[in-house]
């Protein structure tokens, strides 16, 4: 713009100077104004010349001073761009640098890798030359051997492996023998030092379970209340608990008789209450057995959970704790089932821990195997398998739930705790004095062992001994060998096995005799 504007001036100066020149032309044409106006204007003309003059030097002189102003940014942005440039150069030199000194080295260790190489190729060389001669020398052996033995190197390969075959076959059949005995040995002797210190370690009680329970009152005055009048009272009672209440001659005591220990305890609170209450009558009978039955449930909970506690085991579903506790009224064989499972839980953790298993795990497995037996309703299941699948519906360890299904062999065992139950299950019922047994159910028990013992051919007599837990077979030596007295062994076994119910297990003993009997005259 100031370049434009300089530009201007001479124009502007032309104006003032044709402006001046009509003026002038103006006043001569007007001679008449007379010589005063042709002075004025010449006056006026020299007036705007030199102020036109003056006006051209100040724009002049402003355009050199932008002009030199411009110069001056000008050189120093080259000045920069040089520096930079000189820069750049310099970085671009120091990395050439850089490279060519790459460049030798890589050269330097390409020439060192081709000297290598070549050794390696010269080394190469003379190990095939070598490895030449020494086929050359053992195929010249080979040829020898072959010449002196007459026979080939495939033919004595094959003699020399089978002989080999052999001899090695006979050392593993001596030592898998050597193996197998001393293991048998072994396992026998550590599997009864495990048992006997599992059981010696246990304390344990006698059954005292029956269908039974005796109720002892102060006087004989009480019955009559307990009877009521024309015995609605007793009828009230029974309704109510389900048990057959005996009111006898029997001195200061009735007799409660039923098949459910459950029933017979509610019983037997609740005739407690009344009696201590004074207030014998059938709307308070039906009130009482109400809150006792509600008192009871709370007192399982409370047994299941103090179970627990004694045994150290923990995290128990709130149904398996309960069930627990139910086990306090339930028996088996006249053996109490809660004190059967804690005796087995006992077992279990020693057992496992002899044998380095996790016992807390054997422990729970112990405590919870039976229960199964006490469901709140009774479906048509094993009583194994129904708490197995009881243990599952909690979410109890796999563990666990196989060694409850496995404890009699109602499912495939597939963890080592399931055998420890099931072994242990069996120590606790078999012991003497752990269970009791009907007199006709045992005696009936005991001939039909010995009578499926006397349908076998060649059987003369059969003994059921040890309380059932051994039944000795004689058999005629001229009708059975020893090896059919192995086999009747093993089938008499199986068949009680199969057919007949039993606690623990029973011992079958074949006896075979023979007498060369002369008498001396």
């Amino acid at each position: 713009m100031e370049l434009s504007q300089d530009m201007m001036i001479p124009a502007a100066i032309a104006f003032v100077i044709g402006a001046a020149l009509v003026w002038v032309v103006s006043a001569i044409i007007n001679k008449s104004k007379g010589t005063a106006a042709a002075d004025k204007a010449a006056s006026i003309l020299k007036e705007a010349e030199a102020k036109g003059e003056l006006a051209k030097q100040e724009k002049m002189m402003q355009a050199k001073e932008k002009f030199m102003q411009l110069k001056n940014e000008h050189e120093q942005m080259i000045r920069k761009k040089d520096q930079q440039i000189t820069t750049n150069l310099n970085k671009v030199k120091q990395k050439e640098n850089n490279i060519a000194q790459k460049l030798q080295q890589v050269q330097r260790k390409t020439t060192e890798t081709e000297a290598i190489q070549e050794n390696l190729n010269q080394q190469l060389q003379i190990v095939k030359k070598r490895k030449e001669e020494l086929d050359k020398s053992h195929q010249l052996h080979v040829a020898q051997l072959e010449k002196i033995s007459n026979l080939s190197a495939d033919e004595a390969k094959s003699e020399l492996m089978k002989a080999l075959k052999e001899e090695a076959k006979t050392d593993a059949m001596q030592t898998i023998k050597e193996i197998v005995d001393e293991a048998k040995m072994t396992a026998n002797q550590e599997a009864k030092k495990v048992v006997i210190q599992t059981i010696q370690r246990v304390g344990t009680e006698q059954a005292i379970e029956n269908s039974v329970t005796v109720f002892n009152i102060e006087s004989d005055e009480v019955k009559g209340r307990i009877i009521g009048r024309e015995g609605r009272n007793i009828r009230a009672l029974e309704s109510a608990t389900g048990v057959e209440i005996i009111v006898d001659d029997t001195p200061e005591a009735i007799i409660l008789s039923c098949f459910d220990p459950v029933r017979r305890e509610i019983a037997r609170l609740s005739l407690h209450t009344l009696v201590t209450d004074g207030r014998i009558h059938p709307a308070r009978i039906e009130e009482v057995v109400g809150k006792v039955r509600k008192r009871l449930e709370e007192e399982i909970v409370e047994t299941g959970k103090r179970t627990t506690i004694d045994l150290g085991i923990h995290g128990l579903a709130p149904e398996l704790v309960r069930m627990v506790g139910r086990m306090k009224y339930r028996s088996s064989y006249g053996q109490n089932l809660l004190q059967h499972s804690r005796e087995v839980a006992k077992l279990c953790a020693i057992m496992a821990g002899e044998m380095g298993i996790n016992t807390k795990l054997a422990k729970r497995a112990g405590l919870l195997h039976d229960i199964g037996k006490v469901p709140d309703d009774n479906p048509e299941l094993p009583h194994a398998i129904l708490g197995m699948q009881l243990a599952e519906k909690a979410k109890e360890n796999k563990e666990v739930c196989n060694a409850i299904g496995a404890h009699h062999d109602e499912i495939e065992m597939t963890s080592l705790i399931s055998p420890i139950v099931q072994v242990c299950d069996a120590i606790s019922g078999a012991r003497p004095g752990a269970r009791r047994e009907i007199v006709d159910q045992y005696l009936k028990r005991l001939k039909d062992l010995e009578s499926l013992a006397l349908g076998y051919p060649g059987v003369q007599k059969s003994y059921a001994i040890q309380a059932g837990r051994e039944l000795r077979v004689i058999v005629e030596s001229e009708k059975v060998t020893d090896k059919d007295a192995d086999v009747m062994s093993f089938d008499i076994a199986n068949k009680i096995q199969t057919e007949m119910t039993y606690p623990g297990q029973v011992k079958v003993t074949v006896i075979r005799e023979t007498r060369a009997v002369n008498y001396a005259k």
